[in-house]
């Protein structure tokens, strides 16, 4: 999760943030450590007081923000001026006081300038207004049906594409306006008269936009101390300065705030297209304000936008604006950056901001009329183009979704926004179904010798929609020859089963033989026992780890893998290699690689020789990782009776200079087994008796009530395992006093620990001198030196 951004001042014990760890309520506002929360609701001064140390300054940062921009918009969308302050008041006390991202800062937005633009010139003003009542109606629907979260699920390269396509539209007008020309509504005509608004370009007001737009662009190389004022308010009031002794086209309306104010007009007819307007409000409205809100979410560590309660601000927000007279009201990113940058800690900054813009629209309106339309347009310029990010273009390159992301811009700016983002969407959603239900088939020779061996592998989601590219593939193979047909598919479904089982057929009666191998989630078998359906468990031993018993047995008879001459009891070793061949070399080949000419392994693993007993898979551990030492029993062995284990230690030291060491038992041991069942010794003493006197010591501890035995006990473990547990700690116990590691491990060198894997379970647990140890959840394991 990235980093919250810097606070003004850094929280007190008196007054602690809202944190992944602190308890918060759903207003933001933290819980203190150490006492009672406090029943029932808040006393109106606790609500007051809360976080006002951070959110009074904050909010005044973000007014300044919000004003310059409002006006802009405003100005961009052809609405009067003053609709922009009223969406912005609006923005910052409804939505402020009634959404579900505390934190986030609400208000006319760039991305909806477009569709504004066209309502006002298709319907007029007051009927645009009753549109965005009407948006904020279905948003707050939205909201009560809980589908907050459902709307996240528009694709992120349509959103991005569609910013980008309203950010070239608004620079398209605003460099006319900025030329002191006038801007038409569709961008291709701008395009065309651009050559004539240059020519004939006003001097004066050109030079104010430039000069707004170098100030902008580089506000952020100037000192930190600097930055610290919003740089759109410094650039709108100095531009406006240097205006003063010229004759530009200013920021006119008619009255003050109040007078502004206005009530809704149904539209004059074209019902359809009125309605079309307040589902496009809607959905685009509530989509930037979830994405901006889950943007929010990621820039701190305080509570998590309530998505649904979100679109219930927003809805209610839209519904005052329009009732009122003013813009839609979106959740805006740039505002809610600004918020989180200057420190703001509850949601009472958002409704303070909007409190200031009230008092600053009914009181200081005048100055308003001082501002250049150029220089508005030289803000906008800058904005436009902030929506064009680079960064998303490179991510859309990258991910493949760079035709969406191109189309869904084309559409937006050229013929409209509504049928650039559906347009988007349904791109989108086929590229989504191309790549998941597309599988990769090919097939190809094996081996080197008369070319009648062949692998045919099938990967990914196999359904109808592949069965083309499948026969293509499957009638490339020559009749008669050898086939394994490998498939690691989480989707299959019956027409597939169909075709492989004809050509299955068909092959098998030309004199060739076919070997199909199942390793994906998906089987022929359930593709024919039932509906389809995308396999769900993790294949966990599809790296070369599955016994021969849960994949040979699926081999067909006349299956060639290691060749017709091998006896039958080598084919299930060579079968395993030629699976290791053609499915594995090449993934481990990169790592052996490096270790060809040496090894340098971190631990000697002595383990028992059991077949169920697999060190790399229970400590995924991979190649030069584990020297291991495999014997019956998994005995050290005393007094340096053993030579085996003498020369792998010796090795291990002085040769390898390995870090630990450490001794694996398991569950139903064979040897412990026999130990339990003759543990005097009275029979014949053949090799595995003479073997077994190494561990007659575990035995004896094991009589004398070994504290590990006690502890297997409790675990529910039977006496068999228990003996088993208790040799591995006497094993550890002779590896302590082991003439040749004394010194290793008295310097701390070399660690020792032990292990035992319960079979039945799965599971490994740590054996420590005086007990057991379940590692589940896995804590690092502890050294028994």
């Amino acid at each position: 999760m990235p980093k919250a951004p810097a606070m003004a001042d850094p929280p007190t014990p008196a007054d602690p943030a809202p944190t992944d760890t602190t308890p918060a309520d759903q207003d933001g506002y933290a819980v203190r450590p150490g006492k009672p929360e406090p029943q029932g609701p808040k006393s109106l001064r606790t609500f007051l007081a809360a976080g006002l140390r951070w959110d009074v300054p904050a909010s005044l940062v973000v007014f300044l923000v919000a004003v310059p921009l409002s006006l802009g918009i405003a100005a961009a969308s052809g609405a009067p001026v003053m609709a922009g302050l009223i969406a912005a008041a609006v923005g910052g006390i409804v939505a402020g006081s009634l959404g579900g991202s505390p934190l986030q800062v609400s208000g006319p937005a760039a991305g909806l300038t477009v569709i504004v633009a066209g309502l006002i010139e298709q319907f007029g003003w007051p009927a645009t207004c009753a549109i965005t009542a009407g948006a904020g109606v279905l948003q707050a629907l939205l909201g009560v049906a809980k589908v907050g979260r459902v709307a996240l699920a528009i694709a992120p390269v349509v959103v991005h594409a569609m910013l980008a396509g309203i950010g070239i539209t608004i620079v398209l007008q605003q460099v006319h306006v900025m030329l002191g020309a006038e801007s038409a509504s569709e961008a291709w005509e701008n395009i065309m008269t651009m050559p004539g608004s240059v020519l004939a370009a006003d001097i004066a007001a050109a030079a104010l936009g430039t000069v707004v737009i170098a100030l902008l662009l580089g506000w952020k190389y100037l000192p930190a101390a600097i930055r610290r004022i919003p740089g759109p308010l410094v650039a709108v009031i100095a531009a406006t300065a240097l205006s003063l002794p010229f004759n530009v086209d200013r920021v006119t309306f008619d009255g003050s705030l109040l007078g502004a104010l206005s009530l809704p007009e149904l539209p004059d007819g074209n019902w359809t297209a009125a309605a079309i307007g307040v589902v496009t409000i809607a959905l685009i409205a509530s989509v930037e304000s979830l994405l901006s809100a889950v943007a929010v979410d990621k820039m701190h560590h305080g509570p998590r936008t309530n998505f649904n309660r979100e679109l219930l601000g927003q809805g209610a927000a839209n519904v005052t604006s329009g009732m009122l007279g003013g813009l839609p009201v979106t959740g805006v990113i740039v505002r809610s950056a600004t918020n989180l940058e200057a420190g703001a800690r509850t949601r009472k900054s958002a409704i303070l901001h909007g409190i200031w813009v009230l008092v600053f629209s009914l009181l200081l309106a005048g100055l308003i009329q001082l501002i250049p339309q150029a220089v508005l347009a030289g803000l906008l310029i800058v904005i436009g183009s902030r929506l064009v990010r680079t960064a998303d273009i490179r991510t859309a390159r990258r991910t493949g979704d760079l035709t969406v992301y191109g189309v869904t811009l084309f559409c937006v700016v050229f013929v409209n926004l509504l049928a650039g983002v559906l347009t988007g969407l349904v791109l989108a959603v086929a590229l989504v179904l191309w790549r998941v239900a597309r599988a990769s088939i090919h097939a190809e020779p094996l081996g080197t010798g008369d070319g009648d061996r062949w692998r045919v592998v099938i990967d990914g989601s196999c359904s109808f929609l592949s069965l083309p590219r499948l026969s293509t593939v499957l009638a490339s193979v020559p009749a008669g020859s050898h086939v394994t047909v490998e498939l690691e598919v989480d989707f299959l479904d019956h027409p597939v089963h169909d075709t492989l089982d004809a050509w299955r057929s068909r092959h098998v009666a030309n004199g060739g033989t076919v070997a199909i191998e199942e390793s994906g989630t998906a089987t022929l078998h359930d593709a024919q026992a039932g509906p389809p359906s995308r396999g769900s468990s993790r294949s966990a031993l599809r790296g070369g780890f599955a016994p021969w018993r849960s994949w040979q047995r699926r081999l067909l008879p006349g299956h060639a893998g290691a060749g017709p001459e091998v006896p039958a009891p080598l084919r299930s070793v060579l079968d395993g290699v030629d699976n290791y061949h053609r499915r594995n070399a090449h993934l481990v080949r990169p790592h052996v690689q490096e270790l060809s000419s040496f090894q340098d392994p971190g631990t000697l693993f002595v383990a028992c020789s059991d077949s169920r007993l697999v060190p790399n898979l229970i400590t995924s551990s991979g190649p030069g990782d584990l020297f291991t030492v495999r014997n019956v029993g998994n005995v050290v062995g005393d007094d340096g009776r053993d030579a085996s284990i003498e020369a792998a230690l010796e090795f291990a030291l002085d040769v390898l200079s390995v870090e630990s060491i450490v001794v694996c038992g398991h569950s139903g041991c064979g040897a412990m087994t026999a130990l339990w069942a003759d543990p005097d010794a009275s029979g014949e003493q053949g090799a595995i008796e003479i073997w077994l006197d190494h561990a007659r010591p575990s035995l004896a501890a094991f009589r004398d009530g070994h504290p590990v035995q006690a502890a297997a006990a409790d675990a529910g473990f039977g006496a068999v395992d228990q003996l088993a547990m208790v040799n591995v700690a006497v094993q550890l116990d002779r590896l302590r006093r082991h003439p040749g590691l004394q010194e290793a491990l008295q310097a701390g060198r070399v660690h020792v620990a032990g292990l035992f894997y319960d079979i039945a379970t799965a599971r490994v647990l740590q054996v420590m001198p005086d007990g057991i140890s379940h590692l589940d959840p896995l804590p690092q394991l502890a050294a028994s030196s």
